[in-house]
């Protein structure tokens, strides 16, 4: 039977396919077989397939369940811009009926894990007046928040959690990303997320440099509520 998880993130690009695709290897590493899905991507690349994500390239390759690409990303869109602005531009509306069957597809894949990845932070406009953590909510999904380490990420972060609650889901684990080098009194930021954020710490990545590529990272996920 598969366990679904949304992941989410305190803002844009703060590492969540980084944080993803650990995950998917840490599953694989306890014996359980995982998948990734992105349902919605902007600032796909055109290639002879069609378009494609690299954050869903990255699931792709490092789930265990061998889906094709439209299975893992069933919108994409070209322009490297809000995806409720690039649906308008293009002309093709986000469907959440697509989004709806591609979760159903995956977990029926045979995944006992599926690992759905958000875009941007946790309130992302789709059009129409509706969020993406509206669907979220209609799924019921458990959540793992990924808090992008740097000055002003304690603000980020418990408003985050605050919404996710509020929408009446379960926080279920975090994971705390250094993504400012510099960022004074690291340690002590993270102990005071660790203490009001009222979830479990999944593990740490630490700095990895400006283009840092999806390895596996050790995140204990027999902590995941």
């Amino acid at each position: 039977m598969s366990h679904t998880y949304f992941l989410t993130g305190t803002d844009t690009d703060v590492g969540k396919t980084l944080v993803a695709c650990s995950l998917l290897h840490a599953w694989q590493a306890s014996g359980l077989a995982a998948v990734g899905y992105k349902p919605i991507a902007a600032g796909c690349e055109q290639s002879a397939q069609g378009l494609r994500n690299r954050d869903a390239l990255q699931l792709q390759a490092a789930g265990s369940v061998q889906m094709p690409y439209e299975a893992i990303n069933p919108i994409a869109y070209a322009p490297p811009i809000a995806p409720h602005i690039a649906a308008e531009q293009s002309g093709i509306p986000i469907d959440t009926a697509l989004l709806d069957a591609g979760l159903a597809r995956l977990q029926a894949s045979g995944a006992e894990r599926v690992l759905v990845e958000g875009a941007g932070g946790w309130h992302l406009p789709i059009g129409g007046g509706r969020l993406l953590s509206h669907w979220v909510a209609e799924h019921g999904l458990p959540v793992i928040l990924v808090v992008g380490a740097r000055l002003g990420c304690l603000n980020h972060a418990l408003l985050t959690a605050e919404a996710i609650r509020a929408a009446g889901l379960t926080l279920a684990g975090w994971v705390c990303n250094r993504i400012d080098p510099e960022m004074p009194f690291y340690e002590h930021n993270r102990d005071t997320l660790a203490a009001l954020l009222g979830a479990p710490l999944l593990g740490e990545i630490p700095w990895l440099g400006s283009r840092p590529q999806a390895a596996p990272h050790g995140l204990d996920v027999r902590l995941l509520r």
